[in-house]
């Protein structure tokens, strides 16, 4: 284990805590961002563990996201991205700091110190940092509090570049990193499979499939009501996506009328089911001044075996499918091919990425 990072000589302090903001400010990747942060920090502190967690878009649910990094039994550290708690011990304390953009110093009832900082940008709490140890955390105080404006600061970079302007969801231009990522890790768990890991597949996730939706008729919702009223359906659906749709699914918007999601789900029937209730929803909901819009989906599994361009062409055969047999409806590329409802050629649509 490191020597406490107030406890080295000033040189070799200086050294490691560049090194660490170096380390971590080197990614441009929010999920490697967040992993290497929290990493850095219980490198450079003997701490039990480090919490990084980020604000949600509701009052119901108030966290986003956690990602944790703890020490296990023989000292080494393991960081992993936990399904967020939205109350009790430590968020209660978590969302006090948030709240009041004050730092929290306390003790755990298992005895340990604690601190938690608030993660601000301008005079907003967009998250917190919690560390646990056995000893004191007031000597590094300041040092986690630099750590959280730093990364306040450079994650409002990387949204910027990151983020649709308008909905605030993924932009085009972070899709093919994190389809990428994605199709890698397929790769990993159909070799676990064949090398008999079952146990390390399963941990490997659920399968991943990528659907495409567009909004029916959107051209004329613009030439009816105007492109403000427009706009306003979808920012109100991107928000309704992010209420519908579990924290670990990926949600993009390419421009237009155009979304890509990119989901887990056990089999076809799962991501069916979890596509057709969000289409089912918007088509029951009156926007305002609009009225009722509904929604086309397609979507396809991804596969060890795809490259980007072949998901995204399945799934947009299955959009286009849905666009030509009526709208307001969701279909799977693997259903329709089996029924051979896709025999004849179709070229690909309005996605073009790559």
């Amino acid at each position: 284990m490191r020597a406490p990072w107030h406890a080295l000589a000033g040189p070799l302090q200086e050294s490691r805590l560049l090194a660490s903001v170096a380390e971590f400010t080197h990614h441009r990747d929010i999920d490697a961002l967040d992993h290497s942060l929290v990493l850095s920090l219980a490198e450079l502190v003997p701490v039990s563990g480090v919490t990084l967690c980020k604000r949600g878009d509701s009052s119901s649910h108030p966290i986003d996201t956690l990602v944790v990094c703890t020490r296990s039994a023989d000292g080494s550290l393991v960081v992993e991205a936990l399904d967020p708690v939205q109350e009790g011990d430590p968020i209660d304390t978590i969302l006090c700091a948030m709240e009041t953009l004050e730092a929290v110093s306390d003790v755990t009832e298992s005895g340990l110190c604690r601190l938690v900082i608030p993660i601000q940008r301008e005079n907003h709490a967009t998250g917190a940092l919690m560390l646990e140890s056995e000893d004191s955390l007031e000597p590094v105080r300041s040092m986690v509090e630099g750590f959280a404006r730093i990364y306040g600061n450079y994650i409002a970079l990387l949204n910027e570049s990151e983020r649709d302007k308008l909905t605030g969801l993924y932009n085009r231009r972070s899709f093919e990193q994190r389809l990428r990522r994605l199709l890698k890790g397929e790769r990993q768990r159909a070799r676990a499979v064949r090398e008999g890991e079952a146990s390390r597949a399963r941990d490997l996730g659920q399968c991943i499939w990528l659907a495409i939706l567009d909004i029916d008729h959107f051209k004329r919702i613009n030439d009816t009501y105007g492109h403000v009223y427009g706009d306003e359906v979808i920012l109100m659906l991107a928000q309704q996506m992010r209420a519908s749709f579990r924290q670990s699914d990926a949600l993009f918007r390419f421009g237009g009328e155009e979304f890509v999601m990119l989901i887990a789900a056990d089999d076809a029937a799962a991501a069916q089911c979890a596509l057709d209730r969000f289409r089912s929803y918007v088509a029951s909901y009156a926007f305002p001044q609009v009225g009722h819009v509904s929604v086309s989906i397609g979507y396809a599994r991804i596969t060890e075996s795809d490259y980007p361009e072949i998901v995204l062409d399945r799934a947009d055969k299955a959009l286009y499918f849905a666009k030509q047999n009526g709208r307001n409806s969701t279909h799977g590329y693997e259903a329709l091919a089996e029924r051979g409802e896709l025999a004849a050629p179709v070229a690909l649509g309005s996605i073009d990425l790559f």
